[in-house]
């Protein structure tokens, strides 16, 4: 690590302790020239995540985005806006650990819908309503009976 202050390439850590829920390292160095000290921060480097959506155009995966249409999906639902970043934070850490860095928007929709019928009925048939471009009642009800048998295993 070069030193800010003479840029010297050699220094020595001198403490090193974790930061921001173990997400990142910080480390006191001191330079083995000048013997003045900095400080360095340590974060794993993660690829941006970009979305190939239906028409095929690509845009940055963007979490907050995700959270906005989780939370039109459970409004007036028992569910917490943390329990919402979570389920966000999971889907996003899922497609990074998958080390590619083009992901397609059904895969995250399915994802999305197979999340949400694990904590909310309601909201999963919300958000598969609208994701899964029911037309009519006849397919929402196909929906809620593929549902129902699923609740009956």
């Amino acid at each position: 690590m070069r030193c800010p202050f003479c840029n010297e390439l050699d220094s020595k850590v001198i403490d090193s302790r974790p930061t921001d829920e173990g997400n990142s390292i910080r480390r006191r160095r001191e330079c083995l020239r000048c013997h003045r000290r900095f400080t360095t921060y340590e974060t794993i480097e993660s690829l941006p995540l970009v979305v190939i959506k239906r028409d095929g155009s690509r845009e940055a995966f963007d979490r907050a985005k995700l959270i906005r249409g989780l939370l039109k999906s459970c409004e007036k639902r028992p569910i917490t806006l943390h329990q919402l970043e979570l389920l966000a934070e999971d889907i996003e850490q899922n497609f990074q650990n998958r080390l590619e860095n083009e992901v397609d928007s059904r895969e995250i929709g399915e994802m999305v819908m197979q999340k949400l019928k694990d904590l909310d009925d309601i909201a999963y048939v919300r958000f598969a309503s609208v994701y899964r471009h029911f037309q009519d009642i006849g397919s929402f009800r196909d929906e809620l009976d593929r549902l129902l048998m699923e609740k009956k295993k």
